[in-house]
């Protein structure tokens, strides 16, 4: 089956509709209910990610990250790249200023077209996915203590209701559900797999 593609226009048309986005909306892990319940000071850290949307010509695709191994944490997952939010600083701002570190891509190219709703995560995190078109080309350097590898999931993967699929495994006594979308080298699950699928029910019709 052929799965047509949304345009540039009808994707930042998307973005903007408050009926489109309602249809979206926010998300959290299981372990999110766990950490907000034992109301640590302070609260959520905000954080953003940068979703990439690379129009190359014949396969446009979101542009993803593997983590290094090296890391304390999530090392090894698939990843947008992103951070903690500066005080003083705007989502935006931040996602662009950790792609620009992680990956080496020029805050200059992505072209920000909106925000998804927020996504809580079980570590405590509140990440706001800032969505923007790259248009080739572009150079990135990835900086290897954080980026293992540079990767991109296909548009079309995207828009196919049938790609992600839904995984049940126990972890700490108990059974949890999560999304996997296909991709033939990478793993892509976690809060990663939960925003790309928010994602494509924004860009399907």
């Amino acid at each position: 089956m052929s799965l047509s593609l949304p345009s540039r226009q009808e994707i930042a048309a998307r973005l903007a509709d408050p009926a489109v986005m309602a249809r979206a909306g926010a998300t959290a892990s299981d372990d999110a209910e766990h950490w907000l319940a034992a109301e640590r000071p302070g609260g959520p850290v905000p954080a953003a990610v940068l979703v990439p949307i690379t129009w190359h010509s014949n396969t446009p695709g979101v542009l993803l990250t593997l983590r290094s191994s090296r890391l304390s944490s999530h090392a090894g997952q698939v990843a947008f790249p992103g951070g903690r939010i500066e005080p003083g600083e705007t989502a935006e701002a931040a996602a662009l200023r950790e792609a620009a570190e992680e990956v080496g891509l020029d805050p200059r190219l992505p072209r920000i077209r909106g925000t998804l709703p927020d996504h809580m995560t079980g570590t405590g995190y509140r990440v706001t996915p800032v969505v923007a078109f790259l248009d080739p080309p572009f150079n990135l350097t990835p900086d290897p203590s954080e980026v293992q590898a540079i990767f991109e999931l296909p548009l079309s993967v995207l828009m196919d209701p049938a790609a992600p699929m839904r995984r049940s495994t126990e972890w700490r006594g108990r059974m949890r559900d999560y999304w996997v979308w296909p991709h033939d080298d990478h793993l892509i699950w976690g809060a990663t797999a939960t925003i790309l699928v928010n994602l494509a029910r924004v860009l399907r019709d």
